[in-house]
């Protein structure tokens, strides 16, 4: 690409507003090369890389990498490492530099904020340590947090598909982060803490009162993990505007119920925000106040279900969640998942003996569309497996008695 074509595609990536990452990952695929930007305490701020190799080989300075200061009149506001097959010509390196710096400038915050410390915040007031309002508002403004307007909070969950290197956790956390602070540049992150889970979950404090800035942190952030992680599924969940501090429990509640919502959908939504979530929102207070009753819910109508799929490698917990989708047709049903409708009455039946619960009664249909709901409010994914049975070939239903679990 020449020189011109190159500052129009990094100019146009400045100009639509869409955040520092944005426009290093356009300059990098104008330049064909791969970058990186940190700021004066090497904090990364983004990074176009072709893989986590070449990343750590650009802020390692490793081999090829050339490193020049990011300048905004004599201060001094950040590095960008590049390594390119081809060397941009000086002046175009001097534009380059000059606009990310511009960028830099516009997003940074006046200071940087160590993990620790921002973890340590989070977790006190996700604990409800922190239950003074002035001893919070003091505590957020010696991490230079504004919250008195308002903030919103962001769940953003990452899961490898492969075995992955160690440390991934972290780099997670650094992505999500660095997607938010785009935005909002005072933004905050946190690993949240799941002994044994497979996929990292990252909270995130987004500070500013006004919905829109929240939503597009959220976008940001999820296109930030997508570019940046591969090999990776995400779920990613935002909650509505704290107006008061007090209310930033309540707030991260609100993002757990719509990543773990996100998490289970059918439609292919890996992003979701509270208000999207329809009637899961009336089941929030008991996940946050009563976890145990909804637990003991989802262990009474569908958890049979989700072992004997796990154990037999069956379809039944979709199966369930497509025929309540269909309003109960198991025509429906049987088109939507490109089964013979013998093969759906076989399942359905199957569902009865195991939760002790009828689909075709009303009541026993509201049960089981409340034991998926709580199933999925507690973040518990439904297993997935092959759409055959012993029997469902050429239709041929055979029943079976007896409960098995």
């Amino acid at each position: 690409m020449s020189d011109l074509a190159a500052l129009d595609a990094i100019t146009e990536a400045v100009e639509s507003g869409a955040g520092l990452p944005e426009v290093v990952r356009a300059a990098a695929r104008a330049l064909e090369a791969s970058l990186a930007v940190t700021d004066p305490w090497g904090a990364t701020l983004a990074v176009a890389a072709r893989s986590p190799a070449e990343e750590r080989t650009l802020l390692s300075r490793g081999d090829g990498v050339n490193s020049a200061p990011l300048r905004v009149a004599d201060t001094v506001v950040g590095t960008l490492h590049m390594r390119a097959k081809a060397e941009p010509s000086a002046s175009m390196q001097r534009l380059l530099l000059t606009m990310i710096a511009s960028e830099v400038e516009r997003v940074r915050a006046p200071g940087r904020v160590s993990e620790t410390a921002s973890s340590d915040f989070l977790r006190a007031v996700l604990a409800r340590e922190l239950t003074d309002r002035d001893a919070l508002l003091a505590r957020a403004r010696e991490l230079s947090l504004e919250i008195e307007d308002g903030a919103s909070m962001i769940v953003a969950r990452a899961h490898p598909q492969a075995p992955t290197d160690e440390g991934w956790r972290g780099r997670v956390r650094a992505v999500a982060e660095r997607g938010a602070r785009a935005v909002a540049s005072r933004s905050i992150a946190a690993l949240s803490e799941h002994e044994g889970s497979p996929a990292a979950e990252v909270l995130l404090l987004v500070p500013g009162g006004e919905e829109a800035i929240a939503a597009r942190a959220a976008e940001t952030v999820l296109r930030e993990m997508e570019a940046g992680l591969s090999g990776y599924t995400f779920a990613l969940g935002r909650s509505r505007i704290a107006a008061d501090p007090s209310d930033l429990p309540r707030a991260a509640s609100e993002a757990l119920l719509a990543a773990n919502v996100a998490q289970g959908s059918q439609d292919g939504a890996i992003g979701l925000a509270f208000e999207e979530t329809g009637a899961y929102r009336l089941l929030l207070s008991a996940m946050s106040e009563n976890p145990a009753e909804l637990q003991r819910f989802y262990a009474e109508t569908v958890e049979p279900l989700v072992a004997y799929d796990e154990q037999y490698e069956t379809d039944l917990v979709r199966t369930l969640e497509t025929f309540l989708e269909a309003d109960g047709n198991v025509a429906g049903t049987a088109q939507r998942l490109f089964t013979h409708r013998h093969t759906i009455y076989y399942r359905l039946e199957r569902v009865r003996e195991l939760s002790g619960l009828d689909v075709s009664s009303s009541d026993g249909r509201e049960k089981l569309s409340l034991g998926l709901k709580s199933m999925r409010v507690l973040g518990i994914a439904s297993p997935g497996g092959p759409a055959s049975e012993a029997g469902a070939e050429g239709g041929r239903v055979p029943r079976r008695s007896g409960r098995r679990a």
